[in-house]
């Protein structure tokens, strides 16, 4: 019985040292293959120089010839693949590189002319494209005379707040050219004159802001843009009160002349009607005084009328309406009317009210001793010669 065991394990399991033997005779076989193609490929570079008294090298039989071509590519198959693969990616990664641009088709134009090529993007305009000197963005006053300031000019840049010729504070711009200012404290009821002034190079703002602060409620201040072009609103009043337009008096000349004066908020502007008949404007002044003269021809006695005073802020719309029922007197026949100074007031603005020109101030002057017409007081009073 342990016979058979022995017998029928002999056949199925190989010795080690057989094995060993048929890895040695193959790795020779390998090895005479290699030789074969190596002096075939000697032989093939040096064709048709054979050395002298060199015997003939032995022919190989055909057999014997296609034998290193098969084993060549069995055994190097898989390098000559990935060289294959590498060559394609290289080509097709050069093809596709070359015609990533190709999108932009070019046209040649008969003539050189000079193309020019707009690029529209999402992104903000470069800093540098801020204004050459500073400007004023939004100017608010709030509750208790607190104001905030905002502007711009060049980027990373110091800007001076200029408040009545005083400079209050000075701010740094970012790096969109933009800055705020905010005080701590609030300003006091009254009117102001705001400017900016760039330092490193030294640039001051071409506009000012003229600010109106009510003492009776912060909507009812005042800020305005005062430009070259006129005056823009940047805060109107929101809630007037009593006393932010007033009619003091209303003279009828006897050459026709209407003339009224009052008091109204700074800076902004007034219109006169009569019997809703637009008659002209004037401006507020910073001191709340305001005149306006125009012909209206003779008016009939014991005749009603209707006198109407406007206050538009910066925009034109109204805001306040002052309207004045009166019967047109019996005329006295006095050949001169009276004038009370305001403050604010000169000679030239009385003039054009009053006379129509301003350049007849020398009349006024005249007539009350004034030796220097450019120094008048408020509460002087005036006499104004009609003929």
């Amino acid at each position: 019985m342990a016979n058979n065991n022995t017998a029928t394990m002999g056949k199925t399991k190989r010795s080690t040292d057989s094995m060993i033997d048929d890895a040695i005779a193959r790795q020779d076989g390998w090895l005479s293959r290699r030789r074969r193609f190596t002096r075939k490929f000697l032989k093939s570079l040096n064709d048709g120089e054979e050395e002298q008294g060199a015997k003939p090298e032995k022919k190989v039989s055909r057999a014997e010839d296609e034998e290193p071509k098969k084993s060549v590519l069995r055994e190097y198959w898989f390098p000559i693949a990935c060289a294959i693969i590498v060559l394609f990616v290289a080509i097709w990664a050069m093809f596709s590189q070359t015609n990533a641009g190709r999108d932009v088709v070019i046209v040649r134009a008969p003539n050189p002319v000079e193309i020019k090529t707009t690029i529209k993007t999402n992104q903000k305009p470069s800093p540098t494209t801020t204004t050459d000197k500073p400007s004023f963005d939004i100017v608010r006053i709030k509750p208790n005379g607190m104001i905030v300031v905002a502007g711009r000019w060049q980027p990373n840049k110091n800007v001076s707040i200029v408040l009545n010729n005083k400079i209050i504070a000075t701010e740094r711009t970012n790096d969109d050219g933009e800055f705020v200012y905010a005080p701590g404290r609030g300003l006091k009821p009254g009117n102001y004159t705001m400017s900016l002034v760039g330092t490193k190079p030294d640039k001051k703002s071409e506009d000012t802001v003229f600010l109106y602060v009510s003492d009776v409620d912060y909507r009812n201040s005042v800020s305005l843009l005062m430009t070259k072009d006129g005056s823009h609103v940047m805060q109107s009043p929101a809630i007037l009160k009593d006393g932010d337009l007033i009619v003091s008096k209303i003279d009828y000349l006897d050459t026709g002349r209407l003339v009224v004066t009052g008091n109204a908020l700074p800076r902004l502007r007034v219109s006169l009607s009569l019997n809703d008949m637009f008659l002209g404007d004037a401006r507020v002044s910073d001191y709340k005084n305001f005149g306006i003269g125009a012909d209206v021809g003779k008016l009939t006695p014991g005749r009603e009328y209707t006198l109407g005073v406007r206050l538009h802020d910066a925009d034109g719309q109204t805001i306040a309406t002052v309207n004045h029922n009166f019967v047109m007197p019996e005329m006295t026949g006095d050949n001169d009317t009276f004038y009370t100074v305001r403050r604010g007031d000169c000679l030239w603005v009385i003039a054009r009210n009053f006379l129509r020109r301003g350049v007849l101030f020398s009349i006024i002057a005249e007539r009350n001793a004034i030796e220097n017409p450019d120094l008048i007081f408020p509460e002087q009073l005036l006499q104004i010669p009609m003929k």
